[in-house]
């Protein structure tokens, strides 16, 4: 057995390499902190083959003095954190002082920087763990950092790494990153000397919008919540623009990208309602935390972090960005999104509203009318399954009928949904509101009201249930009737009683009211399927409210019922109020719309 012994520092330096410097973004990542750190304002980054033969990057940033620069390769060697109680506090994206030693030792190296204040530049360089001395050189004012022919002195790890086409997906998905978390800063990144990319300094929300497109800005709501010294801003794409991957997902804490399991669990929950089986969210979310109440020295990559209060932390998110998306986008008029401040930096107000289309010539809006009563005598009464209430009184009568031209003295304001013109093969209503035509799923857009109302009824616990007047009976199996038995509590609280008349019958005696429309028999086997199939190790709330969407599919408008205008537009009004209404309950879009512009283009007006 060999005897213990210390090993070379060459050695030593390689080894810590091997924990950082993983592929050439991890160089890009390191790099461009260092940039960010000494607060430059420009950053410009050339790469070739990948990053394999050569990444640069240069910056206007506050340099490095000529003594320190031997420092500046050397291993725990930092200008940014000098004690143990500075770990605790950590404002910087580098800390460790291990990035560009670990850079150093497994490439050929050279660093030049030129202070503001300094007659000229100095140049260092190094071959893997070989250094050399400082020389005098050219340079503005700023640092370039030069890293040619990565991982030359370590070939096994050079085998590891993908096409150079991959490696250089990787650098920009890096690039993408600091850029996205760092707006005040101009960015420009070449490849093989072709320009990729060229980003000026913006406000944060410009910034998304260039770097992700406008098709996610466009499909974007914004986010702003503040508590305890907490904030959290940035854009949440709504359930529609999901993706198959988690390709357009960005969180940054205090300006640095993170994967947290914490965080991405509070995100998928508070999604979890809207977004449709297994598509992804996209976002870029920016959280802004007392550095003291976070730990960002847990992980080699920097990429992980620990809360001191954890379960607070992901209760913030969780409601954050459940409020968010719980606003009706039809409701969501344009107006100016909050401003991202990220820190170190401030952004003046810019408005990013998007101009709505404005015909132009004058549009006669339909206006609603009080129907003749046989158009409105149908065999139930719309808007009491909307409503769950015994009267049937319309809820919103007053917004949909409108007087007729000359009645009033002044027109309505168009509600965002518009006014119906009616249906399109039982399935889909179509309306007209100030820019174009909506299209509404009358059943997907019913389940999501049937939905909400049945969990807000239900966290009010004044979820009502309505005795049938003949008990509806059906043959069970003993799975169900076993099912009844274990369940009662449950079945209860979400407004039915059902019991067992045999060892091979079950008897429904209640439902709730605002589902007495359905299927009694059909809704009461698919609910003992789901409570008996169901994940028992899911969280109660997120249980529940698969129980009531089953509840809800089978309470809403069914395809092929004929409605009225007024029904129809009792139903838009509904919309525009109900939380979520975007999506059905299985994250399906309930509207689009078509602006006058898109119709005139199907069209070739005006060509």
């Amino acid at each position: 057995m060999s005897a213990i012994k210390l090993l070379p520092d060459g050695l030593i330096s390689q080894i810590a390499a091997g924990e950082v410097i993983e592929r050439p973004a991890s160089v890009l990542k390191e790099l461009l902190e260092n940039s960010i750190d000494a607060g430059a304002t420009e950053i410009a980054v050339n790469i070739a083959q990948g990053g394999l033969k050569l990444i640069r990057v240069t910056d206007n940033g506050t340099g490095i003095p000529a003594e320190e620069l031997s420092l500046a390769l050397t291993r725990h060697a930092t200008s940014k954190i000098a004690s143990q109680e500075d770990l605790y506090r950590i404002t910087s994206l580098g800390f460790r002082g291990e990035g560009l030693a670990s850079i150093a030792s497994v490439s050929y190296l050279s660093l030049i920087s030129h202070q503001p204040d300094g007659k000229h530049a100095w140049e260092i360089r190094s071959e893997g763990t070989r250094l050399m001395s400082p020389e005098p050189s050219s340079h503005m004012a700023g640092t370039t950092v030069e890293v040619r022919d990565l991982f030359f002195n370590l070939p096994a790890r050079r085998k590891f790494l993908k096409t150079e086409a991959t490696e250089f997906a990787h650098c920009e998905e890096v690039f993408r990153r600091m850029a996205l978390s760092h707006a005040g800063i101009t960015f420009t990144l070449r490849h093989n000397g072709n320009l990729r990319s060229h980003w000026q300094a913006a406000e944060a929300a410009e910034r998304i919008s260039t770097v992700l497109g406008e098709a996610f800005s466009g499909a974007a709501a914004w986010i702003d919540e503040h508590s305890a010294g907490i904030g959290l801003q940035g854009m949440l794409a709504l359930p529609a623009y999901s993706r198959a991957t988690r390709d357009m997902q960005y969180f940054f804490v205090n300006g640095r990208f993170i994967r947290d399991k914490l965080i991405t669990h509070a995100l998928r929950e508070a999604y979890r309602d809207v977004l449709h089986l297994d598509r992804h969210a996209a976002f870029v979310l920016y959280l802004a935390i007392d550095p003291e109440q976070v730990d960002v020295n847990v992980h080699p990559t920097k990429t992980e972090v620990r809360f001191r209060e954890a379960r607070a932390i992901h209760q913030f998110i969780y409601y954050g960005v459940s409020k968010a998306l719980a606003s009706p986008r039809s409701n969501a008029e344009s107006s100016s999104p909050a401003v991202v401040v990220l820190p170190g930096e401030t952004y003046a107000s810019t408005d990013y509203a998007r101009a709505g289309f404005t015909p132009a010539v004058p549009v006669n809006y339909p206006r609603q009318t009080q129907l003749p009563s046989e158009m409105i005598a149908q065999p139930f009464n719309f808007y009491q399954i909307l409503s769950g209430n015994e009267s049937g009184a319309p809820v919103a009568q007053h917004q949909s009928r409108q007087t007729e031209e000359g009645e009033s003295g002044e027109h309505p304001a168009m509600p965002p949904l518009g006014f119906a013109l009616g249906q399109l093969l039982g399935i889909y209503i179509l309306a007209q509101n100030k820019k174009g035509l909506v299209i509404v799923d009358m059943h997907a857009a019913h389940e999501r009201i049937v939905y909400e109302q049945l969990k807000s009824q239900l966290d009010q616990q004044i979820l009502s249930a309505q005795r049938l007047l003949i008990p509806v009976t059906f043959h069970a199996d003993s799975l169900d009737i076993a099912t009844v038995e274990e369940s009662q509590p449950l079945l209860q609280q979400l407004g039915f009683e059902v019991t067992t008349l045999s060892a091979t019958t079950l008897a429904v005696r209640a439902i709730p009211t605002i589902l007495q429309r359905a299927d009694v028999e059909k809704l009461v086997r698919d609910l003992l399927d789901e409570i008996r199939n169901g994940d028992p190790g899911q969280l109660l709330a997120a249980r529940r409210n698969e129980l009531l969407a089953t509840m809800a599919c089978h309470g809403a408008v069914r395809a092929n019922r004929p409605l009225t205008l007024l029904e129809m537009n009792e139903l838009l009004r509904t919309m525009e109020v109900t939380e979520r209404s975007d999506q059905c309950n299985h994250g399906r879009p309930t509207w689009f719309e078509i602006s006058l512009a898109e119709l005139d283009k199907m069209f070739m007006r005006g060509k």
